[in-house]
């Protein structure tokens, strides 16, 4: 399955840093977030694209999982020529991650 299966993501910027929040449709698959969606498999899947750190941070009340990563937008809206400075496609490209779905809640 993929990522978009059970979860949506929501993206923000800071100059050349990204945010991205994936954040489960059903509280039931939090815990499928939490095994397969780990730093280290985004900075891999962003690989080239994301030059710096990828932070993971948990947020168990939303079902959520809030990722910081550096370097992420050819150096910021002003200073990039990067067709989407502010990272919004990057949540779409995160939601495209494939993952193990096996024993989880949704069948999948």
């Amino acid at each position: 399955m993929i990522l978009r299966d059970i979860a949506h993501c929501r993206s923000g910027d800071k100059g050349n840093t990204a945010n991205l929040s994936v954040i489960a449709y059903r509280a039931e698959d939090y815990p499928l977030l939490l095994r397969e969606v780990t730093a280290e498999r985004v900075a891999a899947h962003f690989e080239g694209i994301v030059l710096g750190p990828v932070v993971r941070y948990e947020i168990p009340s939303l079902s959520a999982l809030n990722f910081v990563m550096s370097d992420a937008l050819s150096g910021g809206v002003v200073g990039s020529f990067a067709l989407d400075a502010h990272g919004k496609s990057l949540g779409s490209g995160l939601l495209s991650l494939e993952i193990n779905g096996a024993g989880n809640s949704s069948g999948g």
